[in-house]
């Protein structure tokens, strides 16, 4: 132990410390610059790709490798994946598949920075030196971020900068252990990682807690610049290097569902069984087969490169035919269990990938309106048929809906604040809106409920005339609520359009039954105290279809370039009625009171 220090200590002088912290902040910050530009510039796009095409192991881990190689994470994609998973828009056997691809993906980042090793004095090869065509690259990146006004071309110049930062890090990061070469205590550290478990072990706990395996491959290309790293230490590095980037998928399923956690599982065991096997293999041929000198060779970056791909090809060749094994695997760790609620899954380490982020807000809101929808169903039924069960159901429904506003609510506003693109912004700010409007329908139906329970202790009964007149309002306000509800569920703008015009029905018929209710009472056909209770349900319904305007108007106001909600209603009133009128009238014959 007091020779590893003495040896830490002699290397530690012998380099510029302050040059590879500078270099190692420069470096993690490109990367970390350039791949949320990517992921803003393409996230989204990507994200529908991967829902939508992955009908086959084989075509998901296509696009698995071509998403990654795109945002140049490998991590980001499976969060990405854990979402889709944890939302039910993919199954585990698919993001399987994403993942393995994934793997393969990533080691583009390694690729690209094994440029800064090229030699040579011919032109062409000068080219294709980072110190030709980074500075390039930066200029034109600046030239894009700063003077233009454009936000996809600020995203372009973004991506650019990243790199040139990524790339200039890594620069001045060779530069800094340059001093290395000729330390002999230097080369005697690297000897501990001939040891397979220790070389294993290091890669792991780097890339665990920088969370990032293109960042980890990156410094090890920097160490390898000096001539000192082995062929012998690198190859069980690199391979703890894929372990350790399982931990951001890990951390991303913290209270996610079963299989979400799965996913993250799944990774992790291609990576751990991946490495185990193919360490194993390494070791038993260099051992038997005489190749102890891989342990005295030196590494380049080209090498390390190579290596990082030649491993999760491997890997991925020896898993595709045992998906099925893989998820088998993966339930088997972790059981089923009772579900959490949807808000439960609402987790802000998400936000390194935003589009994802949203897309789990989008779900969870789902959830929410679909609460709502079933609490202000079960609060009418107490109306015509009185039940403990269906009350619990509505106080239930209502608590869990108010929970749903307070979680998604501080969850949305967070999402907003990050570095968004224009669609997912667009989604975020429209969630915001529409969760308000699900919440006070709930509220609403324990309005409602506490009108049939009133009807209930007391024994109240209405007239005939006006039960008709109510089942009328009633049955109008649940062809609004479907229709609104299915406007969001669905995107579907043809019965967004139709909520207007019933809006404007239900406010005649809550007019109209209140009138009929004051001839009633002068009659002396009906009681002041049930008055007051048929004027509470009037008023409650009444004001559910509003909320059901405000969601039918904000959905159309979106698909009609922000038009503000109260500018889009005018301009439907005012503007061509043929629509309009049309819908009007149906629902006015299909709700007359006079014929109930």
């Amino acid at each position: 132990m007091e020779k590893f220090l003495a040896d830490a200590g002699k290397i530690f002088s012998a380099m510029d410390i302050l040059g590879l912290i500078a270099g190692l902040a420069l470096f993690l910050f490109g990367m970390q610059l350039m791949g949320n530009a990517l992921e803003k510039k393409a996230g989204g796009g990507l994200k529908n790709i991967l829902e939508k095409m992955t009908s086959n192991p084989f075509k998901g881990f296509i696009l698995g490798m071509i998403v990654t190689c795109v945002i140049q994470s490998s991590s980001a994609t499976t969060v990405m994946v854990v979402g889709f998973v944890n939302s039910g828009i993919m199954k585990l056997r698919q993001a399987i598949s994403i993942i393995m691809g994934a793997n393969i993906g990533t080691t583009i980042t390694a690729w690209i920075l094994s440029l800064s090793g090229i030699e040579g004095g011919t032109w062409y090869t000068d080219l294709f030196k980072p110190s030709t065509f980074v500075p390039v690259l930066a200029l034109i990146g600046v030239i894009f971020f700063v003077f233009l006004k454009d936000h996809k071309k600020k995203d372009i110049g973004m991506i650019l900068l990243g790199f040139a930062t990524l790339m200039t890090g890594m620069d001045a990061m060779s530069g800094a252990v340059s001093a290395l070469k000729g330390v002999p205590e230097f080369a005697n550290l690297l000897t501990l990682f001939n040891n397979p478990i220790f070389g294993v072990l290091a890669g792991a706990v780097l890339t665990a807690v920088i969370q990032s395996s293109s960042a980890s491959v990156g410094i090890l290309q920097a160490l390898a610049s000096t001539g000192a790293v082995t062929f012998g230490s690198a190859v069980p590095i690199i391979m703890g290097q894929n372990i350790g980037t399982c931990a951001t998928a890990l951390i991303s399923c913290i209270g996610a569902n079963k299989n979400a956690k799965r996913t993250a599982i799944v990774h992790l065991y291609f990576n751990v069984i991946g490495t185990v096997v193919l360490l194993t293999a390494f070791t038993i041929i260099k051992y038997t087969c005489g190749l102890t000198w891989l342990d005295s060779t030196g590494i380049n970056e080209t090498w390390i490169a190579l290596v990082h791909t030649a491993f999760n090809i491997i890997a991925t060749v020896i898993w595709f035919p045992f998906i099925r094994l893989l998820e088998k695997l993966a339930c088997l760790t972790v059981r089923d269990t009772e579900e959490k609620e949807h808000y439960e899954m609402l987790d802000e380490r998400l936000f390194a990938t935003p589009a994802v982020a949203v897309d789990r807000s989008n779900q969870v809101a789902v959830k929410m309106a679909s609460i709502s929808k079933s609490t202000l169903r079960c609060s009418l039924e107490l109306l015509s048929n009185y039940k403990q069960e269906t009350y619990d159901t509505v106080i239930t429904g209502e608590d869990k809906v108010d929970k749903y506003e307070d979680r998604l609510g501080s969850y949305l506003v967070k999402v907003s604040a990050l570095d968004l693109s224009d669609a997912d912004s667009i989604q975020c700010n429209k969630l915001l809106h529409l969760i308000s409007d699900f919440e006070r329908i709930s509220d609403h139906s324990v309005n409602i409920l506490q009108s049939a329970e009133e009807i209930h202790s007391k024994k109240l009964e209405f007239s005939g005339e006006a039960k008709g007149e109510l089942t009328v309002m009633i049955n109008a306000v649940l062809e609004i609520v479907d229709l609104a509800y299915d406007s969001f569920l669905n995107s579907n703008l043809d019965s967004a359009i139709q909520v207007e015009p019933l809006e404007e029905v239900v406010d005649s018929l809550k007019d109209k039954i209140k009138s009929n209710h004051i001839a009633r009472l002068q009659k002396g056909e009906c009681t002041i105290e049930l008055g007051f209770v048929l004027t509470d349900l009037l008023t409650n319904l009444e004001r559910v279809s509003d909320h059901c305007s405000n969601i039918a108007g904000l959905m159309l106001e979106m698909s009609h370039n922000n038009m503000s909600i109260h500018k889009y209603l005018k301009s439907v009133k005012d503007g061509d009625k043929q629509e309009y009128n049309h819908y009007y009238d149906y629902f006015r014959m299909k709700y007359d009171i006079e014929k109930a």
